[in-house]
């Protein structure tokens, strides 16, 4: 995810501390799926834990009475400060279905408010292939590749049309052997400038199982 805080938090923290997430997000997902079974887009909810939302107040210099509440203004001020995503980014969501890599759109900002003191906000994204998408047999995870920001799924995953979805949990003891021995085998300067992409391993797995 785009973060220019995680960012500079991310250039000066030393190589072991980087290999745990430094960012929290528990996230929701909804996948929409028409009465034909056409996967038609993912809806995404994120709910930043304390620490990110404190640096982003003071980043964006929000709540200055530290109550941790904002004002109307300061909430239009922060409406989509997530969604300014660079070039070759993808949201930290992926969809795919057997071999295909699904290709989603921009995010369309939904909703932003901060509660019990967080960050929550929710945006969505079509998905547009040039052939419609059966739903049947999409799986989706949520991750950072470089796992800089962990993700769980606690604020739960919906589907809509004829559809329902399971939910893999992931295999945390190879995930983190995975690290260690990517670390490893890396030269300390190489790890430090291209930390290996390890977040997948880390992402829990959607998976869509439709009616006939």
């Amino acid at each position: 995810m785009l973060k220019p805080v995680a960012t500079l938090l991310a250039l000066i923290a030393p190589l072991p501390v980087l290999a745990h997430p430094h960012i929290f997000v528990d996230s929701g997902l909804k996948l929409e799926v028409d009465a034909e079974g056409i996967v038609q887009a993912a809806e995404v909810t994120w709910v930043y834990d304390d620490f990110y939302t404190l640096l982003v107040f003071e980043d964006m210099m929000l709540d200055s009475d530290l109550d941790g509440e904002l004002t109307p203004a300061e909430l239009e001020r922060l409406k989509g400060f997530d969604l300014n995503w660079v070039e070759g980014f993808e949201g930290d969501l992926y969809l795919s279905q057997q071999d295909l890599n699904l290709h989603l759109g921009a995010p369309e900002h939904l909703s932003t408010e901060v509660r019990d003191g967080v960050i929550i906000t929710r945006h969505r994204r079509l998905v547009i292939e040039e052939t419609p998408v059966k739903a049947e047999g999409v799986t989706a995870r949520m991750y950072d590749p470089t796992y800089y920001t962990a993700y769980d799924l606690s604020q739960g995953v919906e589907v809509t049309g004829p559809c329902s979805a399971s939910i893999t949990p992931p295999n945390l003891d190879q995930a983190y052997t995975l690290v260690e021995e990517l670390l490893y085998a890396m030269p300390t300067q190489q790890a430090e400038d291209a930390f290996p992409e390890v977040g997948s391993a880390f992402a829990a797995v959607v998976s869509l199982d439709c009616e006939s």
